[in-house]
Formats: C-alpha cells, structure tokens, sequence
C-alpha cells in the first residue's frame, strides 16, 4: 500500500466519522425529517459517501467513531464548512439555523453562546468572506 493510499483510505474514514457524527444529530429526535435528508445527501455527495457507505451509516451511526476536532481552530473550520453547505442554496430552508445549532453544540460549542456563534457565522458566509476570514473574525468575534 502506497502513502497515498494510506492517506486517501484515512481521508476517507474520517469523512465517514464525520457523517456518521452528523446523521447522529440529526436522529437526536429519532427521525430524519425531510430537509436534514436533503442535507445529508448533499453532504454525503460532498464527503464522498458511497450509496452503500450511506445507507449502512444511516442505519448504524454508531458504526463509525467520532472524529471530534480537537482544537478550537478545527471546530470553527469544519463551522464554516458545514455554515456554507446549509446557505449556499438555502437547503434546509427556515431550519437551516436548527439544524446548525444542532450541529454547532456537536462540534463542542455549548448551548449558552452556540445562538451568537451560528448567528455570526451565518453573517459571515453571507458576506462570501474566506475560510481563513471566517476563522479570524469568529476568534475576534468578542473583541
């Protein structure tokens, strides 16, 4: 096995963490209901999730472990993924900010200051600001 096979096969378990993760929150209610199907499917496409890969993930989060980022710079990276997923075409509609409220106590923000944080990081995918702009101005958000 070549380095970039190792890595590729790596890249590709973390990504199933990932969604595996995200399928979690959004069975917390025990339903997946309508527009976090659009979503997860979107996402999947974008993780690279097969159509086997989904279903068993579907029927079994619990199969993969949760890669959770570790630092706070991760959790604000994969904030501005997830934010510009959910608004790039409004997949989620009126639940866009649920499900990422959801998804931000996930990453490990807590539900006192997870409201402001989506609220800001919103703000920012809607002004097109990069990663690296995301990343600065949701650090210097209480400055």
């Amino acid at each position: 096995m070549s380095f970039s096979d190792l890595f590729d096969s790596e890249f590709k378990q973390r990504n199933k963490g990932h969604f595996s993760a995200i399928v979690r929150v959004a069975l917390a209610d025990g339903i997946v209901h309508p527009e976090e199907k659009k979503f997860l499917d979107k996402l999947a496409a974008r993780l690279e999730i097969s159509e086997t890969e989904y279903e068993e993930i579907l029927n079994d989060p619990l199969k993969y472990p949760i890669n959770p980022p570790y630092l706070h710079v991760q959790r604000l990276e994969r904030l501005y993924d997830l934010t510009r997923m959910v608004h790039v075409d409004h997949h989620l509609e009126d639940q866009q900010e649920v499900m990422l409220r959801k998804l931000g106590i996930a990453l490990g923000f807590t539900p006192s200051n997870v409201n402001y944080i989506i609220a800001k990081a919103l703000s920012l995918v809607d002004k097109k600001v990069d990663g690296d702009t995301f990343v600065y101005e949701m650090q210097h958000m209480h400055k």
